[in-house]
């Protein structure tokens, strides 16, 4: 019961991420302070992904790199926020949801580890039993070897009796 509801929150959560972040795009590109900052720090990201993709295909590198104009700049830059903040949120979700297994694993594994304790308490308590039974078995069989077939059904004790009642009346 617990798990679809976990489930269907944590799936909630990064649906509701989104708009979270549409609109978290929306209030960074009007903000002027953050606007100059995140323009620099698209700017930036233009310059090393340029001077990247230069090496790998083996293009010369050292050619000026124009800048971006500063709508373009911002548009990369939330673009890049907005896809931070869902990867960020899927991920806090990922990590819940495997803590939240991992725990259930170990409350599993303890319950398992309990089951088998208490099996093997009662392997030794039934082995001491079986253990206390043969050696009364054993002493029994002695007992009835040593007084014969006779011994075992009682016959020479009841014979004793006998007699011994018929001599006391005389």
């Amino acid at each position: 019961m617990v798990l679809p509801l976990v489930k269907l929150g944590t799936l909630l959560l990064k649906t509701m991420s989104k708009p979270v972040a549409a609109r978290l795009k929306h209030a960074a590109g009007k903000h002027p302070r953050f606007r100059q900052i995140i323009v620099n720090m698209a700017q930036a990201n233009h310059q090393i992904t340029t001077k990247m993709q230069r090496r790998l295909y083996s293009h010369a590198t050292d050619v000026e790199i124009r800048p971006l104009n500063e709508e373009k700049a911002v548009q990369a830059a939330v673009d890049l926020i907005g896809e931070l903040f869902v990867f960020t949120v899927a991920g806090v979700a990922l990590i819940f949801e495997v803590q939240r297994s991992a725990r259930s694993e170990a409350r599993k594994e303890e319950a398992r580890k309990q089951e088998l304790e208490t099996m093997k308490q009662r392997d030794e308590e039934l082995s001491r039993e079986v253990e206390l039974l043969r050696s009364k078995y054993e002493e029994l069989e002695k007992l009835a070897k040593g007084q014969g077939l006779g011994g075992i059904f009682n016959f020479k004790r009841v014979a004793d009796t006998e007699g011994a009642k018929s001599v006391k009346p005389a």
